[in-house]
């Protein structure tokens, strides 16, 4: 099983197979129930635009993510209790390409973003599960304006805003001298190990088979979803649990300095 299948095998073992929501694109699955709603990106080799049709978040993609939440807000909107939204995310990137910058893409992920942030707002626990690739412009409208993020403990797991071979050319640096400056710099590592000391995550999960769970990988991690819905039932609804990390001391030096000066 490749990085990219292991959206979708991870939303239907956590649904128990539950009927999907009719009417989206193929490259978006959302299952609602009574309790929980979850949203994932999957590849689709018969995407309308070719550069979104191996889990990238393109322009459909984003458009879709935001009707869906947005749905979701107005559907819970006079209930006490909302449901949670699990954002199940495996996606290698956002569909750069020209047509899709001409075409607003920046909109489309904007959208997208906007949703899961109004539904936080609004009271819905957001809970982002990373199973694989949480890549740039796909992470930030698909995951990342979650109360709460929780990530497979497992070497395919990679969080960054660039792949590296684009990373190196950016900086006019080879992928070994990346690596090198990964060792010693956390926020230029790639792998989840390293990112989990920024404080970013709620919890780093290790289980037995992240392509192929087991009845006991899909139990753990469904009762570390639900403690992280009760722990964002009962914070503020802003992103704060995510400040204070030692290795990101400089980021809450800037932030009080802000502060103080505005």
């Amino acid at each position: 099983m490749t990085n990219s299948a292991r959206g979708k095998k991870w939303l239907d073992l956590l649904t128990k197979g539950a009927p999907k929501v009719e009417g989206l694109i193929d490259s978006v699955k959302c299952v609602k129930t009574p309790e929980a709603v979850y949203i994932a990106v999957v590849p689709d080799e018969h995407n309308h635009y070719p550069r979104a049709t191996g889990g990238e978040v393109g322009l459909l993609e984003g458009w879709t993510l935001g009707k869906v939440l947005r749905s979701i807000i107005a559907e819970d909107e006079l209930k006490a209790i909302k449901r949670p939204i699990i954002a199940v995310v495996d996606v290698t990137s956002q569909a750069y390409g020209r047509r899709e910058e001409a075409f607003g893409i920046h909109q489309s992920l904007a959208s997208a973003a906007s949703g899961y942030a109004l539904a936080r707002m609004a009271g819905h626990p957001v809970i982002a599960f990373i199973v694989a690739k949480a890549m740039s412009g796909a992470f930030l409208a698909h995951g990342y304006q979650a109360n709460r993020l929780i990530a497979l403990d497992d070497p395919k797991v990679l969080i960054h805003a660039m792949g590296k071979q684009a990373a190196a050319r950016i900086t006019l640096r080879s992928v070994e001298d990346l690596d090198k400056f990964a060792a010693t710099v956390p926020p230029m590592a790639y792998d989840i190990k390293n990112y989990a000391t920024l404080g970013l995550l709620e919890d780093l999960v290790k289980v037995e088979s992240p392509d192929e769970p087991t009845e006991a990988d899909v139990r753990k991690v469904s009762e570390r979803i639900a403690q992280a819905i009760e722990a964002a039932r009962k914070a503020p609804l802003d992103l704060s649990n995510r400040l204070g990390s030692p290795n990101r001391k400089a980021t809450s030096l800037v932030r009080e300095m802000m502060k103080e000066q505005w």
